[in-house]
């Protein structure tokens, strides 16, 4: 199975990530794009993340509605730090694609077991601004650029968005927009 796994925070999961997943079926033609949630992401330590149920469920209802989209719980549901080589290991049989942001994908060489990740999947780069290609490269060498317009929304401009009272509709799907209000989650 050829499998595009895309992971993340998601604190919350926004149109942009849905969009990358998309973009990901399309141009390598994938069987299926798996959203990992991470349980514990070690890489945002120092600072507070929304607990992993909310951000598994607002996971789930997101990919929900799109046949070729997964949600996978099993970083949510491992103890301790997410890291992305355990993960990658639980897809033995399948053909991996790591569906990532140029600034996430520039970082790799930081990562846990960053060689053995390299050589256990392709690296498919959202396109970032702000993120220059040739870094990405530099870092990690050769990457598949997937063919996504720049888009500018993360998480944290979400959140701060949310927090001081303005509209992120159309942002995040209605359903994760609707799970977020009734839990006040971003209050």
């Amino acid at each position: 199975m050829r499998r595009g796994l895309l992971g993340g925070t998601f604190d919350p999961i926004h149109m942009a990530h849905l969009i990358a997943g998309e973009v990901a079926f399309r141009d390598l033609n994938l069987d299926i794009v798996t959203f990992l949630p991470a349980g514990a992401p070690w890489q945002k330590a120092d600072r507070d993340v929304s607990d992993r149920t909310d951000r598994w469920q607002m996971t789930r209802l997101a990919v929900e509605p799109v046949e070729y989209f997964e949600a996978d719980s099993r970083e949510v549901e491992r103890d301790g730090w997410s890291y992305t080589i355990d993960t990658l290991a639980a897809f033995p049989d399948d053909e991996l694609f790591l569906v990532l942001g140029a600034d996430a994908a520039a970082g790799i060489p930081t990562w846990k077991s960053a060689d053995q990740i390299l050589s256990r999947c392709v690296v498919a780069v959202v396109p970032r601004p702000g993120t220059d290609p040739d870094a990405v490269e530099d870092a990690i060498g050769h990457v598949h650029w997937l063919d996504m317009p720049l888009l500018d929304l993360s998480g944290t401009q979400i959140r701060a968005r949310w927090s001081s009272g303005r509209s992120v509709r159309f942002m995040v799907p209605e359903a994760v927009y609707r799970y977020a209000v009734q839990h006040r989650l971003y209050e």
